[in-house]
């Protein structure tokens, strides 16, 4: 039964581990390596991923994304790399969404090859264009909506659609848009990936992914993390915990500056492009509004050229220059020369990403403050 509260009660209690001994608010930290195998229902190991802490946030999180159920991975790529080594094998093939981050684009161009599995990369968020891509062996449709650098958003109802016309699995990064913002199982999409690195963690310290899904993909997909090793440490999964419980309350904060900031940007005439769902001129807008409850905390914004974006990066003194994201501080970065820069310059324009291209991760700071920074950054420009 899923679970009727609503997202930010969610955020605090689903999952809860009791303090039966001390009466704790907290949920205790379960730290153990070794657990005993005699008169228990199952054996836990932390590579079996059913430890007691792992258990109870795949909870939270399984709630907050409205699916049966749910993993934890050390990092994003992990959960990416899991989910689609679980459904897939040599001579099958996998429609990849182009506009995606630049790990796992690299994910795909290099591994996929040595284990003789095909790809698309589909440069359109028409679905129709992934329809003429599907094949006899075709196994899997990946998006990731908003995209990765550029906000680009799809219809996922119709992914959800086509995927289960075709008997395949649909899986989604919802990493920029948190479960607070968008919840893709509820059109339809059958997994639904994390970064936990970015806003379920929300402190630039703890490095994890996610993912959620029915019980029967879960089934599936553990039977491969076991052999993967993918699994998360008990302290790291303790403080993400942690971090979850002012989800929303983050994100919510977020999402009110971004709208702000992307406003103002749109106004300074040193830059040439904004890209943000929440503006009206996005000319994803008006499908933003119809699967999405918030906007999200990314934007990106184009200045003239790689050397005009170092130097106004430069000149910014409360925005910090780094390559994460999701964090309470704002941070900005270059995708040519961090999220993207594993794949070649041709690549990533004919993608759209040129070397002007800033991501701003907005953080939680009053919004005054930041537009006063980057205000003094661009006159220095």
């Amino acid at each position: 039964m899923k679970n009727k509260n609503g997202v930010s009660t969610k955020c605090v209690h689903s999952g809860d581990l009791i303090d039966d001994r001390f009466k704790g608010a907290t949920s205790p930290l379960f730290p153990s390596t070794a657990y005993d195998f005699i008169d228990v229902e199952d054996d836990k190991y932390p590579r079996y991923f059913n430890t007691p802490n792992q258990i109870a946030l795949s909870k939270k999180i399984a709630d907050l994304e409205n699916c049966d159920s749910a993993l934890l991975f050390s990092s994003g790529i992990a959960a990416i790399y899991t989910s689609l080594f679980s459904f897939i094998k040599s001579g099958d093939h996998v429609i990849f969404q182009s506009s995606i981050y630049g790990g796992t684009l690299n994910l795909v161009i290099k591994e996929f090859k040595k284990f003789n599995i095909e790809y698309s990369l589909v440069d359109s968020f028409f679905v129709d264009d992934y329809r003429d891509q599907i094949k006899d062996n075709t196994k899997i449709i990946f998006v990731e909506s908003p995209s990765n650098p550029l906000l680009k958003v799809i219809d996922l109802k119709a992914i959800s659609n086509l995927s289960s016309k075709h008997n395949l699995i649909s899986i989604i990064d919802n990493t920029f848009s948190s479960p607070i913002n968008q919840n893709p199982a509820d059109f339809g999409i059958d997994i639904v990936l994390h970064s936990a690195t970015k806003y379920l963690g929300g402190h630039s310290d703890i490095l994890a992914g996610a993912l959620a899904s029915s019980k029967a993909n879960i089934n599936k997909i553990v039977e491969s993390s076991i052999n993967y090793g993918g699994n998360l440490s008990e302290y790291t999964v303790w403080l993400l915990e942690r971090s979850i419980k002012t989800l929303s309350l983050r994100v919510n904060k977020q999402n009110q500056n971004a709208i702000r900031i992307a406003e103002y940007l749109s106004t300074v005439n040193k830059v040439k492009s904004v890209f943000y769902p929440g503006l009206k001129s996005h000319p994803d807008h008006e499908l933003s509004k119809k699967q999405m409850s918030g906007f999200g905390g990314m934007l990106s914004f184009e200045l003239t050229d790689l050397n005009t974006a170092i130097l106004f990066t430069r000149k910014l003194k409360l925005v910090k220059s780094a390559m994460s994201l999701g964090g309470v501080e704002s941070t900005l970065c270059s995708p040519s020369l961090t999220s993207h820069s594993k794949i070649s310059k041709a690549e990533r324009e004919n993608l759209g990403i040129f070397d002007g291209l800033l991501r701003f991760s907005v953080g939680i700071e009053d919004y005054e403050d930041i537009i006063a920074d980057l205000n003094q950054a661009f006159e220095k420009i």
